[in-house]
């Protein structure tokens, strides 16, 4: 499936969008991990949960868990939240 990369996280792929494989967003993130050593460290913390200014969209719909069920078929993009004053 294709997955959109953020800006903050091209230092780890150079593209905005790669191919990945998984069932699940977890499986999904696991996947990048073992080509992009250190990217599921920036979007999940070490509890394994999603980290708090990250976003998860699949198919142009958020989702908040790691267990969505996920189709080869399928467009992920991560997003990363802007915060400030």
């Amino acid at each position: 499936m294709r997955v959109q990369i953020p800006s903050p996280l091209l230092s780890y792929t150079k593209v905005k969008e790669v191919e990945a494989t998984g069932k699940t967003l977890a499986e999904v993130l696991l996947d990048l991990e073992r080509r992009f050593p250190g990217i599921r460290f920036r979007v999940v913390d070490e509890q394994g949960r999603l980290r708090p200014h990250m976003r998860f969209f699949v198919n142009g719909e958020q989702v908040f868990e790691l267990g969505v069920p996920l189709r080869p078929s399928d467009e992920v993009t991560l997003v990363q939240a802007l915060s400030g004053g």
